[in-house]
């Protein structure tokens, strides 16, 4: 089984998850992280889940609010600039010419009817076509300048100026290509682009499809490769659902998703894998080595990374400790989907850090939900009740060989 996930499997996902356009599109819409994170702020400080505070900010709470708009609304023009930047650089390409054409190309896209620019578009409606349009345009500038289509001029030239006129081809190429598309042709790419991504975006918000991922991030991890292997494909899809929600949020409406920010708040309670609980159970060990190792993995833990105790345990090829570290998260991830989708919990409606700690992040990403709260606090208890079985295997295992050692320095 090992020889054939290490032979067989694992060359697939590997593959994917190094490819140059996930790779662009991941690095990409990090660019929006500062952003969302700093929106987040203000709108948790115009929303404190306080008693009076409402009444005490008053007319402030919307001026307050003003940065949410400017960030939240431009996480689509910021993805291209990222993904165009990224894409760039990894084909050695002037990444500001590349991420100007880039804007502009976006920018066009985003013309409405009436041949003025939507800049509803520019947040998470434009996302997709954000994505396309900077891979397009990035292999478009990469043609014309690897087969040398440019205006050639001498060397004495400043290279700012020579950029400008090496990117004037391309760029008019791309420009006149959405033009007659958008314009002449009235072809609403937007629409188009949110329509071949909906399959997706549809299915990581259901429970079979969330359930997918997280198997799989789960087995991968198991096998030593992080879950980052995906976030190229999920990154765009969950940034998408958490900044609809935090608008929807702003406006008193339903909040549309359920696994908006759902992986880091309501599911990787201690890292991936839900392996909080299997630390705390550590702590309790008679054997040293794991005692020592819950010690050493509990800071960490609190504030979701735990590569200590998967490779500490260690859980890679584990047979015994795999199973649990796939099972632990399905069936929080289960329980969490289920209470939100009955309204039992809150829904997230704020981008929290990911290290932030478990009970801490769900509170905050719910906008003050308790109900979230106490969740978060009973899915320690289920991590930990999933794992103790499989904990006390290898915890038996050690301590013979605890024995074994100490006898062997008594005999000698």
């Amino acid at each position: 089984m090992q020889d054939f996930l290490e032979n067989k499997i694992l060359p697939i996902f590997i593959k994917i998850g190094n490819n140059v356009i996930l790779v662009a599109v991941r690095d990409g819409v990090a660019f929006t992280m500062p952003c969302i994170l700093v929106g987040s702020l203000f709108l948790i400080i115009a929303n404190l889940p306080i008693s009076g505070w409402n009444e005490f900010l008053g007319s402030y709470a919307e001026i307050i609010s003003v940065p949410v708009q400017a960030t939240f609304g431009s996480i689509g023009l910021v993805s291209a600039i990222g993904i165009s930047v990224s894409l760039a650089r990894h084909y050695k390409l002037d990444g500001l010419s590349c991420s100007c054409i880039t804007v502009v190309v976006f920018i066009l896209a985003q013309v409405d009817d009436n041949h003025k620019v939507n800049v509803d578009n520019f947040g998470a409606t434009g996302l997709f076509s954000a994505i396309v349009l900077a891979i397009a345009t990035v292999y478009i500038v990469r043609f014309f300048i690897v087969h040398k289509i440019y205006i050639r001029l001498p060397d004495s030239v400043p290279p700012a100026v020579l950029q400008s006129f090496i990117s004037l081809a391309p760029a008019m190429v791309c420009l006149t290509l959405i033009w007659l598309v958008r314009i002449v042709l009235n072809f609403d790419l937007n629409a188009f682009f949110t329509m071949i991504f909906s399959p997706l975006v549809i299915g990581l918000d259901t429970l079979p499809g969330i359930l997918t991922l997280i198997a799989l991030i789960s087995l991968l991890w198991g096998c030593g490769i992080h879950s980052n292997l995906f976030s190229g494909i999920t990154t765009p899809i969950f940034l998408k659902f958490i900044v609809e929600n935090t608008e929807a949020y702003l406006n008193h409406q339903p909040i549309p998703h359920i696994t908006a920010e759902f992986y880091i708040s309501f599911i990787s309670i201690g890292g991936t894998g839900a392996t909080l609980g299997l630390v705390l159970a550590m702590l309790t060990s008679k054997s040293r080595y794991y005692k020592s190792l819950g010690k050493l993995s509990i800071g960490p833990a609190i504030f979701c990374i735990n590569e200590p105790v998967v490779f500490g345990v260690p859980m890679v090829f584990n047979p015994v400790m795999m199973l649990p570290l796939i099972i632990a998260p399905i069936v929080i991830c289960t329980g969490s989907y289920l209470l939100m989708q009955f309204d039992i919990i809150g829904r997230a409606v704020f981008q929290v850090p990911w290290t932030m700690p478990p009970i801490l992040n769900a509170y905050f990403a719910t906008g003050g939900n308790i109900p979230a709260a106490i969740w978060s606090a009973c899915m320690i208890v289920i991590s930990m009740a999933v794992y103790y079985p499989f904990f006390r295997v290898m915890e038996r295992k050690q301590l013979a060989k605890e024995r074994e050692e100490e006898a062997l320095k008594a005999s000698a």
